[in-house]
């Protein structure tokens, strides 16, 4: 049972034995020699993609078995033989029912992000595929916790277990730099604007609680021709893989995503990470800014705090990782937001109402045509292209607070 702090490697930890281990021996027809398990497409595309890179020297076999692909693709290569099977349990139970894939010649299980798992129910699924299993193997189990009830799960896979915990998931890497800005739910998106504008930024990760909070911001930031683009749950494998691809060769500089989809995601190059929404999960945070900061690299991480519930979370947090973060220094003098949002969204503040009055009547006067006391006649008004008129509105008209309504208009 192994436990270490994200970005320290693990993908490799099991892999690089996993080929010495299986360099002797010979896959057959439908019957892999070694099974690695992952929570979601993404992760088990990336634990594929790393061991393409470390057996490039090595005559070994792969599949990868993950939802959104041909069905026909991935039985072909299950027919030829696999060294190595890596995949999500649904999918694999659906080969496993249509008799394309036998699992009693597996020498080799890896259960990664067993956490992730729990989380996402794939437990049950989980029990059912080791059942399928030979009793005789070697199990590795991973975790990004170990708590209680991972390790009742895991006596479950792992017979005595060494365990090796390299460091807790409460440990933020030391090579991330964390900040908070305060603003408000209506200032919070001109906040992300001027941070995206300001910092160094190589790449940067978005992270949103909401996929329909991920598409507005996508569409919000693309208005202000930033380079964005979406990872969520919903999306098609085809436009997931795209899209970190996308962000991965440099294309896309802003990558907007979910917890789910970017978890565990190894892109070494990313500099900046953005909680846009703070997670209400504690542990969710130690995960998200593990984007930067990886294999030694700096980084640095920014969260908006707009809301009570925000302050709650953010209190959580720094209790899990027993760390106050730092408020960024921009944040501190941070305008309010009628300040921060373009004109086109929030009108400019009004003066005070009693200046306005006493201005207005102080123009009235000064403007008063004077006439003879033994002048019996009507005054005469003054012409109209001599008439002071109040100034031209240019406004919004969100008159929430009485004191920004001008008095011309009242």
């Amino acid at each position: 049972m192994g436990s270490a702090q994200t970005g320290t490697g693990k993908t490799a930890s099991f892999t690089l034995p996993m080929l010495d281990i299986l360099e002797s021996g010979i896959a057959k027809a439908r019957m892999p020699r070694s099974l690695i398990l992952a929570p979601t497409r993404e992760l088990a595309a990336q634990v594929a993609e790393s061991f393409e890179k470390f057996s490039v020297n090595h005559e070994l076999s792969m599949a990868l078995l993950i939802g959104g692909v041909s069905f026909s693709d991935q039985e072909s290569a299950l027919e030829k033989g696999v060294d190595v099977l890596i995949a999500t349990p649904g999918r694999l139970l659906d080969h496993f029912e249509r008799g394309k894939v036998l699992l009693q010649d597996v020498k080799i299980l890896v259960i990664d992000e067993a956490d992730r798992m729990l989380d996402m129910g794939f437990i049950p699924d989980v029990e059912r595929i080791v059942s399928l299993l030979p009793k005789i193997r070697q199990t590795l189990f991973f975790s990004a916790t170990l708590s209680d009830e991972i390790h009742k799960i895991g006596a479950k896979f792992v017979l005595n277990p060494k365990i090796v915990e390299v460091a807790r998931v409460a440990q933020t890497a030391s090579t991330i730099s964390q900040y908070i800005c305060n603003t408000t739910p209506k200032s919070k998106q001109g906040q992300l604007r001027k941070l995206l504008k300001e910092e160094p930024i190589n790449n940067a990760v978005i992270f949103c609680n909401r996929k329909k909070d991920i598409s507005s911001l996508v569409r919000a930031l693309k208005n202000h021709q930033f380079n964005v683009a979406a990872l969520h749950g919903d999306m098609t494998q085809s436009a997931r893989l795209a899209a970190l691809k996308a962000f991965k060769d440099g294309e896309t500089k802003y990558l907007i995503a979910s917890d789910v989809a970017a978890r565990g995601l190894d892109i070494p190059s990313v500099s900046h990470v953005f909680n846009y929404d703070v997670p209400s999960n504690a542990e969710d945070y130690v995960h998200r800014i593990g984007r930067t900061g990886r294999a030694g690299r700096t980084g640095r991480a920014f969260t908006l705090v707009a809301t009570t519930d925000d302050k709650k979370y953010l209190s959580a947090i720094e209790e899990l990782i027993s760390v106050a973060i730092p408020e960024h220094a921009a944040g501190a003098s941070e305008p309010k937001a009628s300040e921060t949002e373009i004109l086109s969204e929030q009108p400019a503040p009004a003066k005070n109402s009693k200046k306005i009055k006493e201005e207005a009547v102080n123009a009235t006067r000064s403007e008063a045509p004077k006439t003879n006391q033994s002048d019996t006649q009507k005054p005469n008004r003054p012409s109209r292209h001599n008439e002071k008129r109040p100034p031209a509105w240019t406004g919004g008209n969100n008159f929430d607070d009485p004191e920004t309504i001008p008095a011309f208009l009242r």
